[in-house]
């Protein structure tokens, strides 16, 4: 990574992408912990993807629809197609986490400059459903970065061209009453070795230490790091020795009493802590699913 240093504005959560096998068994899945789940959206680099959204941000449940379609990494080209599909091959769950951009050519040029991502920006549009069933234009510019010490971990920017046909109040409404994504989670075994990469990728926001874990507070939502451990403790997961990998979410609910009569009326297993209730990733599509009361 280079020495450059590199003044930015931190940036806050965009979405989290989640490869699912099954796009409209998941898209129930998620209707069924409680979540309103858009239509599906094609891609012409072969993915299909379904969204829960919130008020600036939000979930992108993914599958491949056309290998044929899909095109190949190349030299400073990010195939967005193809790092879903290897994950896809691992397994479910999360695989991208993708941060706010205002100008996606400046971040990639920050990034390139931190030596985090030498990838040309990606520019790419598609039409969209409002509640009324009319069709409209949105459009995103996509910057990438990389960290060489979690490749199963893909991480980029998004700017939104035409917000305003792609944010939508109605689509912000869930019967578990959830207002936002509250955090995105990786485990690694090493917390402290990605925090240079994530600190120039967050745009260097305030960084929170535990005794291992680290929490990067973003001006929307945060990042938890953690180690196995912790992992185990917080999560209910088994540890793992995997370098680096997302484990899944937090979203903010106003009641945990209200999610647990849900999900226990849904036959969904879940434990609960004094802070949050989790859906364990065995029972989630491979995506550790939290609540949290605020």
């Amino acid at each position: 990574m280079s020495d450059t240093t590199i003044t930015a504005t931190p940036r806050g959560l965009d979405h989290l992408v989640i490869g699912v096998r099954d796009l409209d068994a998941a898209g129930a899945f998620y209707e069924t912990l409680g979540f309103t789940v858009g239509a599906r959206n094609r891609h012409p680099w072969g993915t299909e993807n379904r969204i829960v959204q919130f008020p600036g941000s939000f979930l992108e449940l993914i599958t491949i629809g056309d290998a044929a379609a899909i095109v190949p990494a190349a030299p400073r080209v990010f195939s967005f197609g193809s790092f879903v599909g290897e994950a896809l091959a691992r397994g479910e769950g999360p695989s991208m986490l993708v941060l706010e951009s205002t100008d996606a050519k400046a971040d990639a040029a920050a990034f390139q400059a931190a030596g985090i991502g030498d990838f040309e920006p990606f520019f790419f549009e598609r039409q969209a459903k409002r509640p009324d069933g009319r069709e409209v234009r949105v459009a995103f510019s996509l910057a990438f970065a990389a960290d060489p010490l979690a490749p199963e971990c893909g991480f980029f920017v998004c700017q939104q061209h035409e917000p305003q046909n792609f944010w939508n109040p109605a689509f912000q409404q869930h019967a578990n009453g959830a207002s936002a994504l509250s955090a995105a989670i990786i485990v690694t075994d090493r917390p402290a070795a990605h925090r240079e990469f994530l600190s120039a990728f967050t745009g260097f926001p305030e960084v929170l230490e535990g005794n291992v874990d680290l929490v990067l507070t973003l001006p929307r939502g945060r990042i938890d790091l953690l180690d196995p451990e912790a992992a185990q403790a917080i999560y209910h997961v088994e540890p793992d020795t995997t370098p680096a990998r997302f484990l899944g979410f937090c979203v903010t609910v106003p009641d945990l009493d209200a999610v647990a009569q849900r999900l226990e009326e849904a036959g969904v297993s879940f434990g609960r802590g004094e802070e949050r209730i989790v859906v364990p990733a065995e029972a989630a599509m491979g995506c550790v699913i939290a609540f949290e009361e605020g």
